[in-house]
């Protein structure tokens, strides 16, 4: 790839406008390049203002220098940087190209004001140094630079003095003879005629910019019309960020909640991927040798039809119903988390715009309604990974019990449960479980391989009397696991599409565990981890009483969830 400097110089050689957007941290220029705009705007007025402090010289030029290393690195566009006077005489400008131009910035701007400056719309002093004085700091910074593309912008400040056209134009000669690449010409007319006016009269040959801040109505298009190569839009992130920042807190303090400011803020998924956490994972995962562990939570099933919670839940998704102080796919998305998931993948269908996770990744199911949870789970197959932990959103666990999974040494585990058999009668069919026998119960703490049972079969339909497991809902994919699930699942929409598929009727509408059974009949090892309580379903109004019962402050906190 091309030096930033190269890119900026290419820029202006393409033809049309360059747009540039101003921004005072990585964050800024991360979201600039998002936008599309082609270069970053390393901003004076931003940077001070991040700081709390007056756009007047306050800062020194290695804390801008500072701030503007930290926008070139967070973005790949070229950087601009406002230098405001070049922070003292023609040694001090020499200096400041040597380092600029070190860091990898790709331009400097300094203006012709005598230090220290203040902001352009502050009125009163707006001192200029002299022609010569400016022409001899531009000389001065051109004879050090090393890279001939990096680029010494001049701009002046003589329509912002007040001292006329003429002068604007007689000092923008000046510099371009002294060495500038290009002229910034400022002004703070409400309208744009003044620059107009200075571009129609300009006979130099070097790029013309504008800074349209106090005439916003002009656009792009009509400033390069009138012959400008660039426009910079120096500070409106920042001012749109005071604004909503404000806005926020304001209703935080207010309301006492933070449900007011939900839909005015990036939700954690957006925040990550403005970090590229992703990439982060991906790399860490190629040179640490650590493998990640994802997490999918089929969540697309409408609870309402398919149980009595409907007047419970309202317009929400079961994964929605809080549970305590928190809803019920936080409990198990920090419970997840907890325990190493880096990325949690949640498949939504019925009031899928609803769900609510931060740093989860949210995916639609537009089928849910005439496809099961398998379906639904294969939507996020491409993001399972390596290891992934498969989870039913209407479950609540011990932490123990996940624990213990992720130490399973064999490819497809399931969690089950030997004590459904002693519970009360429920209307629900079970996902009842055979497997080999054991005498070990969960209750050893041992970890062995007598606490993972091989798996026979796996249904809704088995005889009760041969069951002696039920799964909860919660199972590991790792390895030659994950490529076995993929496996099944196409050759199974392959021959079942329209057919019976063990209990569903065809695979679309296949549940997870018949998808689980398809694997055991193809060859594919899949082994339980045996356990006893702890967890908890919620498919009825009783199930949520006694759920959110336990997790209210105070509750007696009985030993186990169930």
């Amino acid at each position: 790839m091309n030096r930033k400097t190269t890119q900026l110089r290419q820029l202006f050689s393409r033809g049309g406008i360059i747009r540039v957007m101003g921004a005072h941290d990585g964050l800024g220029a991360r979201l600039i390049e998002r936008n599309g705009f082609d270069a970053v705007w390393s901003s004076g007025l931003e940077i001070s203002t991040a700081h709390a402090l007056p756009d007047a010289n306050l800062l020194t030029m290695t804390e801008n220098l500072a701030a503007a290393q930290g926008i070139n690195d967070a973005t790949h566009l070229p950087v601009i940087c406002d230098c405001d006077t070049g922070y003292g005489n023609s040694t001090n400008v020499m200096h400041m190209v040597k380092k600029y131009e070190a860091a990898g910035l790709a331009a400097v701007v300094i203006e012709d004001k005598r230090f220290p400056k203040i902001n352009s719309f502050i009125p009163g002093r707006q001192e200029l140094a002299g022609i010569h004085e400016f022409a001899g700091k531009l000389q001065a910074a051109k004879s050090v630079q090393n890279d001939p593309d990096f680029m010494v912008i001049a701009r002046t400040e003589a329509l912002i003095a007040g001292w006329g056209m003429d002068e604007a134009l007689r000092r923008a000669i000046a510099y371009e003879q002294a060495g500038a690449d290009a002229i910034v010409i400022h002004s703070r007319s409400r309208m744009p005629d003044e620059v107009y006016e200075f571009a129609s009269k300009w006979k130099g040959s070097v790029p013309l910019i504008a800074i349209p801040t106090m005439y916003p109505d002009v656009t792009a298009a009509q400033l390069e019309a009138a012959g400008y190569g660039m426009v910079i839009y120096a500070n409106h992130g920042l001012r749109a960020s005071i604004r909503a920042m404000d806005e926020v807190m304001r209703l935080i303090a207010e309301t006492g909640s933070l449900t007011a400011v939900e839909g005015k803020i990036a939700g954690m998924d957006e925040v990550f991927e403005i970090q590229r956490m992703t990439a982060m994972r991906e790399d860490e995962k190629r040179f640490t040798g650590r493998e990640s562990l994802n997490a999918v939570i089929p969540a697309a099933g409408n609870h309402a039809l398919e149980s009595d919670l409907g007047d419970v839940l309202g317009d929400k998704p079961v994964c929605m119903l809080n549970v305590g102080a928190k809803t019920l796919i936080d409990r198990q998305t920090d419970l997840l988390r907890s325990a190493g998931v880096s990325d949690i993948w949640i498949v939504g269908g019925h009031q899928h715009d609803k769900i609510r996770s931060d740093g989860s990744h949210i995916i639609h199911n537009p089928r849910y309604d005439t496809c099961h949870n398998a379906y639904s789970l294969m939507q996020a197959e491409a993001h399972m990974g390596t290891r992934c932990v498969v989870a039913y959103s209407d479950i609540i666990y011990d932490r123990q019990i996940l624990n213990h999974l992720l130490m399973s040494p064999h490819d497809i585990t399931l969690v089950m449960d030997r004590a459904y058999q002693t519970l009360p009668a429920r209307d629900k069919k079970h996902d009842l479980v055979i497997a080999e026998n054991s005498s070990v119960g969960f209750e050893s703490r041992r970890l062995d391989a007598s606490l993972f049972l091989p798996v026979r079969r796996i249904g809704k339909e088995l005889d009760k009397a041969r069951a002696n497991y039920e799964f909860i809902g919660l199972a590991l994919f790792q390895g030659q696991g994950i490529h076995e699930l993929r496996a099944a699942w196409r050759d199974a929409l392959s021959k079942f599409r329209d057919k019976q598929f063990n209990e569903a009727p065809s695979a679309e509408k296949a549940s997870l565990p018949d998808l689980i059974q398809y694997l055991i009949e193809r060859g594919a090892g899949v082994y339980g981890m045996q356990i006893e309580h702890g967890w908890s379903e919620i498919q009825s109004k009783e199930d949520y009483r006694r759920v959110d019962s336990y997790f209210q402050p105070s509750s007696a906190q009985p030993s186990q969830v169930v």
